[in-house]
């Protein structure tokens, strides 16, 4: 049996580092495209596996060489968050837009079949009602609209030989190998642990639509893997009706499990969205195996035993503030 092969950029990211094992174990080869400024010890897990090639580039201006024999690509390499974007918005431009247009002609043009972009649902912005993917996007910030319009570069490449699908994901949570603490349920999570405190913005009342990042790799694969006719050209939502939250919502979870305190602070984040996500439940049959409360008891019980530490790199923007300071950004284009 043939094995195919799929190119996955940003797979040394949040992730990225949960997907590329999953796609692996399910019996496909995988080439990584990651600048690795989180470190390679996150992909340590799959490093030296059969069937697994580390290329350790920028996707601004990764060698097209390295298409060549490649059945799909996964395309989420991007600057992760709303913050992140603002501290750098060239860069979020050049890496969130630019980069993954260029990635999605590249595949084109090597004869490559399917290409999956992993968008966001922080496109739709601030909503009062529920919105599906028929509903007309309003990004608020850099990062929210350099995903839209990167979804505006490559869907009209579509063609009978070449199937494009957007990914709208819900916001993540989760323990992860590259981990990500700046993510509303896991930073809950960590206060509750180190400070005994659940800090809510606001009055916590907007919403925000969760998924689990082990869900978010299962939909990935499936939208991969469906009928062309079915994801050709097309936008899905991914995430479940069910996980529909409040801020304050999520707060009242992670007290329940951790005994934490509920502190409010600060301005009601103006980010506030409810999704349906009718289309990839009906259309791929796709069902979360995991809640919200999953994550919590995982992540507390990990910190806790000391398996996952709050390390720095683990807060996006702090870390590319480091970056920033160090001139790492710069170099790491190489160009």
């Amino acid at each position: 049996m043939v094995r195919l092969r799929v190119l996955i950029t940003g797979c040394g990211g949040y992730i990225g580092t949960t997907l590329t094992p999953y796609l692996l174990r399910s019996g496909y080869d995988v080439v990584c495209v990651d600048w690795l400024i989180f470190g390679e010890d996150v992909l340590s897990h799959v490093i030296g596996e059969k069937g697994f090639k580390l290329v350790k580039a920028d996707e601004r201006n990764v060698d097209p060489a390295y298409f060549e024999g490649v059945d799909a690509v996964i395309d989420m390499a991007s600057i992760p968050n709303d913050p992140t974007g603002e501290l750098i918005p060239d860069l979020t431009w050049e890496i969130n837009f630019k980069a993954r247009v260029r990635t999605a002609n590249l595949a084109r043009k090597h004869g490559i079949e399917r290409y999956v972009l992993v968008s966001s649902a922080s496109v739709y912005g601030r909503r009062g009602e529920v919105v599906n993917e028929t509903s007309e996007p309003n990004p608020l910030t850099t990062y929210a609209k350099a995903n839209l319009e990167a979804e505006k570069g490559v869907l009209p490449l579509a063609s009978k030989d070449f199937t494009v699908t957007v990914a709208r994901l819900a916001t993540v949570y989760g323990v992860s190998r590259r981990m990500r603490f700046d993510l509303v349920v896991n930073a809950m999570t960590l206060t509750a642990y180190l400070e005994n405190k659940i800090y809510v913005e606001g009055d916590g009342m907007q919403f925000r639509p969760l998924i689990h990042v082990y869900d978010s790799a299962r939909a990935l694969k499936l939208l991969l893997e469906a009928p062309s006719d079915i994801v050709q050209a097309n936008v899905f939502n991914v995430g479940s009706n069910e996980q529909n939250y409040r801020i304050i919502d999520v707060a009242r979870e992670v007290s329940r499990i951790t005994g934490a305190t509920i502190v409010f602070r600060g301005e009601v984040d103006r980010r506030s969205y409810r999704l349906s996500f009718n289309k990839i439940r009906d259309l791929l049959g796709f069902t979360p195996l995991y809640i919200v409360q999953d994550a919590v008891k995982h992540l507390y019980n990990d910190l806790l035993l000391g398996i996952v530490k709050p390390e720095e790199r683990w807060f996006t923007v702090r870390w590319y503030k480091k970056l920033i300071e160090e001139g790492a950004l710069i170099r790491v284009k190489g160009d």
